[in-house]
């Protein structure tokens, strides 16, 4: 099986690259997607897939066979925006291919992996690696700002029930187990508004809030003396409101980015906020991010985001392990991502067995010139076709 799924998608890798790069060319900001879904739906269609839709939030899904056993590919196609064009050695949105790489917003973030996890439908339809299963290819909105709404909704509101998903986030064509949680978190502590020209009749908030940045500061100096997967915490923004730009502000608000290990949830990291601000009059909250998806739908992310992992000896790992050999020839590197996933959605709230593959290069994410290595891109396809055989 592994000779035809090689023969196939090398004879298909011309056309794969050029859709990669036909997404790349879409801009696809998160909550403005609709271009880029139904350029993939029409794909889908042209390569004969047994069923595509497009669900209320504007997710893009293609369906394979009508078997009991059920595997979903997800790949989010929102990226985020590119705020430096004149820094890009080619036009961002070009999908320019040279010297063996896509370049351009979002190759390896993550369009070159749903590009191919697309093409790898077509081919498990052809060869029958779909006998005895379902495959859903799930192409995902809103992602960079709402980690996993959009698949925990594509899951749910669909009744698609997988059995196992596989998160096509780049790791370079190595196994993802997982990934460390973040959390976002804001604190507020109110002060008294004066005129500036009188600054010793007010309270200013941000000079109160000091002693907590101070906190935090500190706090972030210890977890970065740990040794393997730890903790993380930064401050990532700050703001105050004032009646002028000559008033003592009444308030002031930090939010906090706290990145989490398997161990830690809401309970053990709130504790922690209490006594980030003990002895103060501030309170603090878990960040609730709420936008519109493309067709319309309010979104809300609750932000706090659980880390997962599945393990080695799991039969989701060993069939990725197994698939990998047959096409690589030799073991992979097995590790875990240090940045949220959609995985969110269907390992953390869903308890759905999941795990991680992917074309592109992890740094390359949100960077100027990013880029995929073209060779990955057919390499992921191969891998997407064969892993039902071998699950």
């Amino acid at each position: 099986m592994k000779e035809k799924v090689q023969e196939l998608v090398d004879s298909l890798e011309e056309k794969l690259v050029y859709f990669a790069s036909d997404l790349v060319k879409i801009k696809s900001k998160t909550g403005e997607e609709e271009a880029v879904v139904k350029r993939i739906a029409e794909e889908m269609k042209t390569l004969k897939y047994d069923k595509v839709y497009i669900d209320r939030v504007g997710n893009v899904i293609g369906k394979i066979g009508n078997g009991n056993e059920k595997l979903l590919y997800d790949s989010h196609i929102d990226n985020v925006a590119v705020n430096d064009p004149e820094s890009w050695e080619d036009n961002p949105y070009g999908g320019i291919i040279k010297d063996g790489k896509l370049y351009g917003r979002g190759a390896s973030d993550m369009k070159a992996s749903a590009a191919a996890s697309i093409y790898a439908g077509a081919v498990m339809k052809k060869l029958g690696l779909a006998e005895g299963k379902t495959i859903y290819i799930c192409c995902s909105v809103m992602e960079e700002d709402y980690d996993g709404e959009g698949l925990y909704h594509a899951i749910v509101d669909n009744d698609l029930r997988p059995d196992y998903v596989v998160i096509c986030e780049p790791t370079h064509l190595q196994i993802s187990l997982g990934h460390l949680g973040r959390a976002i978190y804001k604190i507020n502590i109110p002060g008294v508004s004066a005129h500036g020209a009188a600054p010793e009749k007010g309270i200013n908030a941000v000079y109160k809030m000091t002693t907590i940045i101070n906190r935090v500061k500190a706090l972030g100096k210890e977890f970065m003396k740990l040794t393997g997967e730890h903790p993380s915490i930064a401050l990532t923004k700050i703001e105050s409101s004032s009646v002028s730009l000559n008033a003592i502000p009444q308030s002031c608000s930090i939010y906090i980015d706290r990145r989490m290990t398997l161990e830690e949830n809401e309970e053990t990291v709130g504790a922690e906020m209490n006594k980030l601000i003990e002895g103060t009059d501030a309170t603090w909250e878990i960040y609730d991010a709420i936008g519109t998806s493309w067709k319309g739908e309010e979104i809300i992310l609750h932000s706090f985001l659980p880390a997962w992992e599945i393990k080695e000896d799991h039969k989701l790992t060993k069939g990725c392990v197994n698939t990998y050999e047959e096409l690589i020839g030799k073991k992979p590197v097995m590790y875990k991502w240090n940045f949220s996933t959609n995985g969110v959605a269907s390992a953390s709230k869903l308890g759905i067995p999941t795990i991680g593959f992917g074309a592109g290069i992890e740094k390359m994410a949100h960077m100027t010139n990013e880029y995929c290595p073209i060779s990955d891109i057919s390499a992921a396809c191969k891998f997407y076709s064969l892993f039902p055989y071998f699950l």
